[in-house]
């Protein structure tokens, strides 16, 4: 079977768009809530709010592909960026790359897509990396580039991508499509068609030799938010990361063929996950910083200590729930004295307790 671009009508994808148009509408619709979700906070906790869900971005785009990085590395670097006030951190240079990376992305999201762009993120995302031969510019390598997986004597190829000789020509095609296909572009596309067809047709290309997929999210992002008008702030990659096994096999899948109308689809049905994914990170923001108003000077050290952990784990919270055994390890105290902080937490009303004995949890109370 061959690759999607060793078809003849290359890079002519098709689809259905009259069966996307409600996807469409459905986008246009959250884009609104997400933008009037916002509108009204203080430039303080919208700069507070960017950064917390950019650095969720950039850890979660990292970990599709297998690196973990350390997310209050990330935030400190993404505040530097950004000119806020910051910690001292050591910050490692992948963590201040894919801040560098983030931060460009949410400021220069208006500006038509050029080579420069896309050079100056691969440079910033393989800050530090020693294993690859040309950072800052498309592949050159010989060797055919591919995406395995499976023992070296029998690995398993899931794409291949063009020959590195055709990367400029490919990519040239690429930039002026996504130009043209913006708004106020000679043929403008629908926000969930354009992110869609850009991010498989630019992961089919593979243009660089690592970082394709973090690049790939990044475009979507500048898509989408050309789109909106505004910078998205939709937790793609935090999305994304939740689908990771089915969002490969998609790839995969739509890597051998022009019909891509269900990859659309696919894609479209991630976005909008991710935009009310974005309004739950808004609701508890808010409800974060009115807990917080609440409580204030209340807690001890420790108990301080202990809700400042579980805020970090997100909407979801506490992974099975915090348990005494938790609150030790956070905070290095007794048994004796972990007891009597979370006996004090739920009294107050700041946690609830579910559980008997060793099954009793705890979670927030917002």
């Amino acid at each position: 079977m061959r690759w999607n671009w060793q078809y003849p009508d290359w890079p002519n994808f098709t689809y259905d768009a009259a069966a996307l148009a409600p996807l469409e509408e459905r986008f246009r619709q959250s884009s609104g809530e997400v933008i009037g979700a916002v509108r009204h906070f203080t430039d303080d906790d919208r700069s507070q709010l960017r950064i917390e869900l950019l650095s969720d971005e950039a850890v979660k785009t990292s970990e599709i592909e297998g690196e973990f990085l350390d997310r209050a590395s990330v935030q400190s670097s993404l505040r530097r960026q950004f000119g806020l006030d910051a910690d001292t951190r050591p910050v490692k240079p992948q963590e201040r790359g894919i801040a560098e990376m983030m931060a460009d992305v949410y400021t220069n999201w208006a500006a038509p897509l050029a080579d420069e762009e896309l050079f100056r993120w691969h440079a910033m995302l393989m800050s530090g990396n020693r294993y690859i031969e040309t950072i800052g510019a498309y592949r050159r390598h010989a060797d055919a580039m591919q995406i395995v997986s499976g023992a070296i004597d029998r690995p398993t190829i899931h794409f291949e991508a063009p020959p590195s000789a055709r990367v400029p020509d490919e990519m040239a095609r690429f930039v002026a499509w996504f130009n043209r296909t913006g708004p106020g572009g000679a043929a403008p596309l629908p926000p969930l068609t354009r992110a869609a067809i850009g991010h498989l047709h630019f992961e089919s290309i593979h243009p660089f030799e690592d970082g394709n997929g973090r690049l790939g999210r990044a475009l979507a992002e500048k898509s989408l938010a050309q789109n909106i008008g505004q910078p998205s702030l939709i937790s793609l990659a935090f999305t994304i990361e939740r689908h990771r096994k089915a969002y490969y096999a998609e790839l995969e899948r739509h890597q051998r063929r022009l019909d891509i109308g269900e990859w659309i689809g696919w894609f479209s049905d991630i976005v909008l996950e991710a935009q009310q994914a974005t309004l739950e990170r808004i609701a508890f923001f808010i409800a974060k910083a009115r807990f917080y108003d609440r409580f204030r000077g209340r807690f001890n050290e420790r108990q301080e200590k202990v809700v400042a952990r579980l805020f970090r784990e997100g909407p979801a919270g506490f992974k099975g729930g915090l348990s005494a055994e938790n609150y030790i390890s956070i905070t290095g105290t007794s048994r004796a004295t972990a007891t009597r902080d979370l006996q004090q937490l739920v009294e107050m009303g700041a946690l609830t307790r579910t559980g008997e004995r060793r099954h009793t949890r705890y979670a927030l109370k917002l």
